[in-house]
Order: C-alpha cells, then structure tokens, then sequence
C-alpha cells in the first residue's frame, strides 16, 4: 500500500509526458535542430520547476516521509567535470532520441526497441560505477 503512491505519480508523470509529446523521437530531434521552441520550454519548467522545490525544502527544513530532516549537499566546485558530464548526457539523448525518463514511458507505450536504449543506459552506469575511481571527479 505504501508503494502504491509512488507508482500513481509514475502513472500520472508518464501520462503528462506523453501528452506533452515529450518522449516523441520527433520533439527531441527539431530540439536538438533548433527548430522549435516546445523541449526547451519543458526543460525550463522543470528546471524552475527544481528550484523552487529545493528551496522551499531548504527554507522550511521539510522532511522526509520517515521524519528525518532531508539534507541537500552543495555541488562541488569545478566546470570540467559537469561539462564532460553533460557533453556524454547530450550525445547519448541525441543519438537514441530519449533520455532516462522517457524510457520507461516508451517501454510501457509498447515501443520494445527502447529495451536497448535501457540496456546501454544500465550498462553506461554499470560502467561509470567500475571505473568511478579512476575518473577525475
């Protein structure tokens, strides 16, 4: 019963996705073309979206559902590593035409070639986490 909220937002996070045509192969591609405006306009939703969340958790000092206060740890300084990280994010969203979340809508829509797409993500991350020591962080 306790999860049984976290898969109604899931529900109702995939559906507003869809109905958006966020995890459209066509958004993401005029996106990634500078064509249109649609993607980024999501992108800068979610992003303020963010912000204000963090915030009012910051300011008020919520917690979480256990009761424990919740702790945002400040980002490490440096411009490298985000850049690099972001650079290897944007190929891969741009090569397969869906990032992270979208996956999983695609999937559960019926589209079975996104299996692929989240065996190279789970793999990329399997990978990072091998050799996260020996990456410059």
């Amino acid at each position: 019963m306790k999860l049984l909220k976290f898969i109604l937002v899931g529900f109702i996070f995939g559906i507003v996705l869809t109905k958006a045509e966020a995890v459209s192969w066509y958004r993401i591609y005029e996106m990634f073309q500078f064509q249109s405006f649609h993607m980024y306009g999501i992108i800068m939703v979610a992003i303020a979206t963010g912000a204000i969340g963090i915030q009012i958790i910051k300011r008020k000092q919520l917690k979480d559902i256990e009761g424990n206060p919740i702790v945002i740890q400040d980002k490490e300084k440096g411009t490298a590593q985000y850049l690099i990280g972001g650079l290897l994010f944007g190929l891969g969203w741009a090569m397969v035409g869906s990032c992270p979340g979208p996956i999983f809508i695609l999937l559960g829509s019926g589209f079975l070639s996104v299996g692929l797409v989240l065996f190279g993500a789970v793999f990329g991350t399997f990978l990072y986490g091998f050799f996260k020591d020996k990456l410059p962080h």
